[in-house]
């Protein structure tokens, strides 16, 4: 065993450095080193044929075909389709996600038999029934909305019971003596309580919205960014194919930074 606890002076500074101390120095070189190595090393190893272009084209090239794209009213087609898509999915799955949560969560029994087996079926990967979606609704964005919507409902249905069914009963009891109606009580009471776990929910379910509605664009899909990166795969164009990647990193990464700075606000943070 090594001891972490050996001291020794750093012969310039005088500093006093312990093995930990070391130890993370080392550490925070080799993080260095890794990274130079993949801002670095990558651009002359690709430009070079190290790496072949087909597979990883050269950061320029991924930059000028960036630049083409975006000035094509194909992009902006497609990015709309997109957006649309996913906004139509992530609605369903908040009504039917919270609608479900509340009407499960009115009765103990309901809760102890229904949330372990919506818990079962969100485990179930859904991407093998998405032929059956496409079967019933088309190759259009409506399969991709209903299977969106149903990949997003599940985490929002199980933060929505969660929340609800975990909100203390003295809460339901004086609202009660107070003469709240039904409405009233929810409004007041169940909904504030429960709040921060659906938010969670909310959260969690619109990342998987985005992440299944892109994901099925590419399977099967006439129109949309995930069908604009398979067919540019399909065509042997890396660098397109990167460029509209990049687009969906920068659109994940914005909408990220929305629904934190909403999250934040609605938390009254």
């Amino acid at each position: 065993m090594y001891n972490t606890d050996v001291v020794t002076t750093a012969p310039t500074s005088g500093k006093v450095w312990t093995g930990n101390d070391i130890r993370d120095k080392k550490m925070d070189k080799d993080i260095l080193k890794v990274g130079q190595y993949t801002t670095v090393s990558f651009e002359p190893k690709t430009c070079t044929g190290a790496i072949a272009p087909l597979f990883v084209p050269p950061m320029d090239a991924v930059w000028r075909a960036f630049i083409v794209l975006v000035q094509t009213t194909q992009f902006w087609a497609a990015v709309s389709t997109t957006l649309m898509t996913i906004s139509q999915a992530y609605l369903i799955a908040v009504v039917l996600g919270i609608l479900i949560g509340f009407l499960v969560t009115r009765s103990n029994f309901l809760v102890q038999v229904l949330e372990p087996v919506v818990s079962g079926l969100f485990a179930i990967p859904i991407t093998l029934f998405f032929p059956l979606f496409i079967l019933l609704f088309g190759i259009g964005p409506a399969s991709k909305v209903a299977y969106g919507a149903a990949y997003g409902f599940f985490p929002i249905a199980l933060n929505t019971i969660a929340g609800l069914a975990g909100v203390n009963s003295h809460y339901l009891n004086a609202a009660r003596s107070m003469g709240l109606s039904s409405f009233g009580t929810f409004r007041h009471v169940l909904f504030p309580a429960a709040f921060p776990v659906i938010l969670t929910g909310l959260r969690i379910g619109f990342f998987i919205c985005f992440a299944s509605v892109l994901g099925g664009e590419t399977i099967s899909s006439v129109s949309g960014v995930g069908r604009n990166i398979a067919l540019a795969a399909e065509l042997m164009e890396p660098a397109r194919m990167y460029a509209w990647i990049v687009v969906v990193i920068a659109t994940a990464l914005v909408l990220n930074t929305l629904v934190s700075m909403i999250e934040n606000r609605m938390r009254g943070h």
